[in-house]
């Protein structure tokens, strides 16, 4: 089976202009393909309804799931839920289990909720708020046919721990797949002398994901990085697959006179 594809839309001027590095991206998208996702773009895109409109409308025809990271808060320019809303025709009310957990919040800290901490509560009609138990502002997922919409805060703790909240929900998106890694240094043997071999194992292994990563020379010798990712219905199953590729590879490597560490599996 084919793995669902998954956007990640990361939203925020701090991203763009290098003030803060996207972390988020980075983990979300290790999470969602051990989880058997095909994660298939990672899109960041600025404070602004337009863009994230324009981005979320080119995901729907592609996606099983959309994951957006960032604007959720307070603040004039935490518009990403009304840019949900907008690009879905769909209208921003007021959440009631949304509002409940922002009052529990701020209960809980002695304060008062204000009208920048209720618009926190404000969802595209339809949509689910989710727990966000390292932070104020609540997460949000919503259905657009058969694509999920997963809505997340920015700040690392607080889009990890929303994202926990709703793995149970995600994870049935996917078809239950386990995932294993295998690696090895390779030695003596230049990336476009094995580029042959890995071609056509990508072609011939859909479930695995094969990549060379050029680590420099050593010595005068080139020095690559090889790892094998692999996915079956389990563990078992997809460590035997990526450990057989790898030692492919490596029987390849031999022959041309290489050498390597052996196979590294996890």
């Amino acid at each position: 089976m084919e793995a669902p594809e998954a956007w990640i839309i990361s939203v925020g001027n701090e991203l763009l202009i290098g003030r803060t590095v996207n972390t988020n991206a980075a983990w979300l998208a290790k999470r969602l393909t051990a989880m058997g996702f095909k994660v298939s773009r990672v899109v960041t895109v600025p404070d602004s309804e337009e863009d994230i409109g324009e981005e979320l409308r080119r995901a729907l025809g592609r996606a099983r799931l959309i994951v957006t990271t960032g604007g959720l808060g307070p603040t004039h320019d935490d518009i990403t839920l009304a840019a949900v809303a907008k690009a879905l025709g769909r209208e921003l009310e007021l959440n009631e289990e949304a509002l409940r957990m922002l009052k529990e919040h701020y209960d809980r800290r002695g304060l008062p909720l204000t009208e920048y901490r209720i618009k926190m509560a404000y969802m595209p009609k339809g949509a689910l708020a989710i727990r966000n138990r390292e932070g104020s502002a609540p997460g949000c997922m919503l259905q657009e046919g058969a694509v999920t919409i997963l809505s997340l805060p920015g700040v690392p703790r607080e889009m990890e721990a929303v994202f926990e909240e709703a793995s149970a929900y995600i994870q049935r998106l996917a078809p239950r797949r386990d995932m294993a890694e295998c690696s090895s240094k390779i030695k003596g043997v230049p990336e476009s002398t094995l580029a042959p071999l890995l071609e056509r194992l990508a072609k011939e292994r859909a479930n695995s994901y094969v990549k060379s990563h050029p680590l420099g020379f050593e010595q005068g010798v080139p020095v690559l990085d090889l790892k094998v990712l692999s996915w079956a219905e389990g563990r078992d199953r997809a460590l035997k697959e990526a450990e057989e590729i790898l030692r492919l590879v490596l029987a390849e490597v031999e022959g041309r006179g290489g050498s390597h560490s052996g196979v590294a599996c996890s």
